[in-house]
């Protein structure tokens, strides 16, 4: 007996890449930087993260091929510094969040420390096609 996988089930047709995004981004799971998802409406979502230190040109923001891609690196200014205890390291990030058809990024935003970018979802169109049978 083989074990069914969402990839694989006869029911769902063309969504093996589904399970494969799923595994990849459960791989990318490394906790820094901390972030919520709210969802602010029925088609709206906001992703805040916790990016204290870091300046608007640390960060970058893209969406490629349904992937919202969140980097941060902090120039490195510790040259003449003695620091006697450095718990404040100034590590870089990279932080993915997949996303659904017709979800886009519709702006962001940098405030005390929190990195906000919103999200907003197209009005799915509901369209019945009707498959006309060709007679053989």
């Amino acid at each position: 007996m083989s074990k069914l996988t969402l990839g694989t089930h006869p029911f769902l047709l063309g969504f093996d890449q589904l399970e494969r995004m799923v595994e990849r981004t459960a791989k990318t799971e490394n906790g820094y930087p901390p972030y919520n998802i709210e969802q602010v409406s029925d088609h709206a979502f906001r992703i805040t993260l916790a990016v204290a230190g870091f300046a608007d040109d640390d960060l970058s923001i893209t969406v490629e091929d349904k992937e919202l891609v969140v980097r941060g690196r902090q120039a490195d200014d510790t040259s003449g510094r003695v620091f006697l205890h450095r718990g404040i390291a100034a590590r870089q990030f990279q932080r993915t969040f997949l996303l659904a058809d017709g979800v886009e990024v519709s702006g962001a935003s940098l405030a005390n420390g929190l990195l906000h970018i919103e999200l907003v979802r197209a009005e799915p169109n509901r369209v019945v096609q009707e498959i006309r049978i060709d007679k053989g």
